[in-house]
């Protein structure tokens, strides 16, 4: 296939495996979400909602979370790991949020980036699930299946996020960043398949024998 033929399959592909895109953390409002994807680095979503409802008893709003005792919070969130830098975060830019914004999440990319805590890959996340506005948050299966499938030379996140940027329209970036992921856990995960294996990787590349080597994150 050619470039422009596999991203069609694979946009259609993703549509018909997952035509409804729940978001898989937990959440209630931008503020939940935020600490919910700021506490899944380096830690699995079902653990981070395994974690959240006793966090949300103790504090679910930034209000509440900034006079929350910080050894309170990260006792809470400890099986997430990192939590000694995470409930500082947490602690933090949730006093951010209430003296600098009247304790809503603003709907700013360079703003959520400047709070504690709140990578790139976090701030997309909330600009696109929270507030609908076009983004592409490239994780480790984004950044690995985007490999996989020829769609980007892989040197970086920030790379990769460029390219299917470029490729695929803008209105269908929020939605198939979700699919891309769904399909990272099911089918084309890191040890399950090596380029030649799950469907879509076979179906791009038929004569593919060997394992595609890829970039990590």
């Amino acid at each position: 296939m050619l470039k422009k033929e596999r991203v069609e399959y694979i946009a259609n592909e993703l549509e018909a495996l997952y035509p409804e895109t729940p978001v898989p953390l937990a959440h209630s409002d931008p503020y939940t979400l935020l600490v919910a994807v700021l506490l899944s680095a380096q830690c699995t979503d079902e653990r981070v909602n395994k974690i959240t409802p006793a966090l949300w008893r103790l504090a679910n709003n930034p209000f509440d979370m900034a006079k929350a005792p910080v050894d309170e919070i990260q006792k809470i969130i400890r099986p997430c790991g990192l939590s000694p830098r995470k409930s500082k975060a947490i602690s933090t830019l949730s006093q951010i949020l209430v003296e600098d914004y009247n304790g809503e999440v603003p709907a700013d990319m360079d703003a959520l980036e400047q709070l504690p805590g709140v990578g790139h890959k976090t701030a997309s996340v909330v600009m696109s699930q929270a507030f609908g506005v076009p983004a592409f948050p490239v994780d480790t299966h984004i950044h690995r299946l985007a490999q996989r499938w020829g769609l980007t030379n892989g040197k970086n996140v920030v790379q990769t996020e460029k390219d299917l940027k470029r490729l695929f329209p803008k209105n269908r970036w929020n939605k198939l960043h979700l699919q891309i992921i769904f399909y990272g856990r099911e089918y084309c995960t890191a040890r399950g398949c090596d380029g030649t294996i799950c469907p879509i990787c076979t179906s791009c590349y038929p004569n593919r024998k060997k394992t595609k080597k890829i970039h990590k994150a």
